[in-house]
């Protein structure tokens, strides 16, 4: 039975969806204003994990992940570049589509944004006002009374009194407590007319918080199955989704809003947390440019999704080198054959992904198999290259990913015509320009492969 580390419970839980066969996910997506970065990889590279396993496991996924298209980091950035809102989270959802295409993410079942529901963040609001969690503040933003919610502080395990406000909750004047948060932001003369709706607290704009809770609540329910994001968002984000969609639950229909919430580690550069600050941010794009996406999909998996991420281009060099290996063992593979689940790895490699999804372990089966195949078990190749394919890894044919050109590296012509002038050379028996040859490929890191049908090459 599948186990999921459950973050309001702080504990392991066997995972029993709330209808049988079926599952509702939901996770915290992009604030689209300028390119992903790599904390932003490993949300999408985890949560495309967890879907996968979930549907390879017989359950009916729906899964949703939201694009935060209106926010304030955004309305800055569209009047620094002297553009509309629109034009600029368009060309950022377009970049984030095709940077999340190349790590092997499939596309959620739906990617609501959140200028799409603002009608229904309104309602919510107001049911929030009717229940009396919500107030006007002197700012004449509408903000949420966190004191009047019981459960405030049962996500982050902390009391009222240890919490503190959160990166996005603007401490401000009226606010009849420092934690409490903005539901509803007034319009300022300042913002154009595009971020400005009508509602019965004045134009404005919904805040960061309630873009989930009415998305979320709208699409899977007012109670549903995993909601998932990154560790940073835990508190104050995920409290606040909790306390407003609870809050604006009918006396008649209280339920627990989410069963399983899910958090992802951090991603550190070098044992340092990622920041602009510190000149450590790297976005997506950059990381790609200088290795395989494929390489970049399979580090981040071969961590657990809870465990802190290091990134350096030494681990990565590392995650590379043990990707060939596993490539180098499906030489000759071609074609799909399904999983044999009854074979003995098969069985290792679903308990380990069944507790909470262990994917390091999960990866250790794929190793142990690869040893076989490269010891003569050639059988095994198809069941390798199979369990792979539940990870999105190892599905692109082998001598294509062995022969990929890293940048700066050698090109794939400029090793042909070296294997070329070799073979040239062993036919005139100058074996001393053989030998040069094939000093020069391996000092480049290219592996030379002689056999009956020639020699091949792949990148080391």
């Amino acid at each position: 039975m599948l186990k999921i580390y459950n973050t309001l419970a702080r504990e392991k839980q066997a995972f029993v969806p709330i209808q049988p066969g079926r599952v509702d996910m939901y996770v915290c997506g992009m604030t689209v204003y300028d390119f992903c970065h790599l904390g932003h990889a490993r949300v999408m590279v985890v949560f495309d994990m967890v879907a996968r396993w979930l549907r390879a496991s017989g359950y009916q996924l729906n899964y949703v992940r939201n694009i935060t298209d209106i926010d304030d980091k955004i309305i800055r950035r569209a009047q620094e570049n002297g553009e509309t809102i629109r034009q600029l989270t368009d060309r950022f959802i377009a970049a984030m589509n095709e940077d999340a295409g190349a790590l092997g993410v499939l596309r959620p079942d739906a990617e609501p944004r959140a200028t799409d529901y603002v009608p229904q963040m309104l309602d919510m609001i107001g049911t929030l006002e009717k229940n009396g969690y919500a107030y006007v503040a002197g700012s004449n933003d509408v903000c949420y009374s966190v004191r009047k919610f019981d459960g405030y502080g049962k996500l982050s395990g902390k009391s009222l009194e240890d919490l503190r406000a959160g990166e996005r909750v603007d401490v401000m004047a009226g606010k009849q407590d420092p934690l409490d948060f903005v539901l509803w932001k007034h319009a300022r003369d300042d913002e154009p007319a595009e971020v400005k709706w009508e509602s019965p607290w004045g134009p404005g704009r919904p805040g960061w918080h309630i873009e989930c809770s009415a998305m979320g609540s709208q699409l899977l329910g007012k109670h549903f199955d995993i909601h998932g994001g990154g560790q940073d968002l835990q508190f104050p984000h995920h409290e606040n989704e909790i306390a407003q969609s609870e809050g604006a639950m009918d006396a008649n229909e209280q339920c627990q809003f989410v069963n399983y919430w899910m958090h992802n580690g951090f991603v550190r550069v070098d044992d340092e947390k990622m920041s602009k600050s510190l000149g450590n941010f790297f976005t997506i794009r950059e990381v790609l440019k200088k290795f395989d996406p494929e390489v970049v999909r399979f580090f981040i998996l071969r961590a657990h999704y809870r465990s802190p991420l290091n990134y350096s281009d030494v681990h990565l060099d590392d995650a590379r080198q043990a990707l060939t290996r596993l490539y180098t063992a499906l030489k000759g593979v071609a074609g799909e054959t399904p999983v044999d689940w009854n074979e003995a790895h098969a069985v290792r490699f679903k308990a380990a992904l069944d507790d909470d999804f262990g994917t390091p372990d999960a990866m250790a089966v794929l190793f142990d198999l690869a040893t076989l195949v490269n010891r003569g078990d050639a059988a095994l190749a198809p069941q390798l290259k199979a369990l792979g394919g539940v990870l999105g890894l190892l599905q692109r044919d082998p001598q294509a990913f062995l022969q990929a050109a890293p940048a700066g590296g050698l090109s794939n012509a400029e090793i042909e015509a070296r294997v070329g002038a070799r073979s040239t050379a062993k036919k005139a028996k100058n074996f001393a320009e053989s030998d040069r040859i094939r000093d020069e490929l391996k000092a480049a890191g290219i592996v030379l492969e002689d056999g009956p049908q020639g020699t091949t090459w792949r990148r080391a």
